[in-house]
């Protein structure tokens, strides 16, 4: 059972990331990586094995940044590996997008193929990265990243719930869940999505539990969620 972190804030998230990581790992997981937007763009750190490998990394390898997300995974699509791992990631202009995701989506294989005929390269067996290289795609047209990740749950069948970045927006996140659990965070200066409380609890009190069908757009100082039928709403 896959784990689900990201923060945008006004101090390093990597910490965070970890500590939401570790508070996870109760769901069992074979892999674990997180993705931040540094001075350097979106960078990206992944390891096999247990979250403390994924922390070794870092140490030889520190990653810095006010917005990221971050993921324990289960092995579905594909053998546990570090390529397999997330989060996954779709480079190139407008901006590198970056995503990770608990779930299955059932119509992978058709969105690979349409994809690989745009020019995608795909480095994973996994059914997470086709939603990296589409929202990618989507936000070629002009698209932001909510507009993006919005149009590309429409060609999406199966069970979801995902937070994404992209480096051409920085400080934001945008989640989205159907059939799959995601909780908001709420913070002062700082925000968090989470694939439940346990990932959150050290950072806030305040929690948002978004309904099925929901899009969650979040900055340091907002939160904007809407709902299945494409309405700004306010949850509890």
């Amino acid at each position: 059972m896959c784990g689900i972190v990201a923060a945008t804030a006004q101090r390093d998230v990597v910490p965070i990331l970890i500590a939401g990581l570790k508070a996870l790992e109760y769901r069992g997981y074979d892999s674990a990586g997180l993705s931040v937007l540094t001075d350097q763009g979106l960078q990206r750190q992944r390891a096999l094995g247990k979250v403390r490998e994924l922390e070794a990394r870092l140490e030889t390898q520190p990653l810095q940044g006010t917005s990221g997300i971050a993921h324990t995974r289960w092995a579905t699509h594909g053998a546990p590996s570090e390529a397999n791992a997330h989060p996954h990631v779709s480079e190139g202009e407008p901006g590198t997008v970056g995503i990770v995701h608990n779930g299955i989506i059932e119509n992978h294989v058709e969105l690979r193929q349409e994809l690989t005929a745009l020019g995608y390269c795909f480095n994973s067996q996994t059914d997470t990265e086709v939603m990296a290289h589409l929202i990618h795609h989507l936000m070629k047209d002009g698209r932001g990243l909510r507009d993006a990740v919005q149009a590309a749950l429409t060609r999406l069948h199966g069970a979801y719930a995902i937070a994404v970045i992209c480096a051409s927006e920085p400080g934001r996140v945008v989640g989205a869940r159907k059939g799959s659990p995601l909780v908001v965070g709420l913070g002062i200066g700082e925000n968090f999505i989470g694939s439940d409380v346990q990932a959150l609890i050290k950072v806030t009190n305040q929690f948002v539990y978004l309904e099925e069908g929901d899009v969650v757009e979040i900055t340091r100082d907002s939160v904007d969620v809407i709902d299945a039928g494409g309405e700004s709403v306010e949850r509890r």
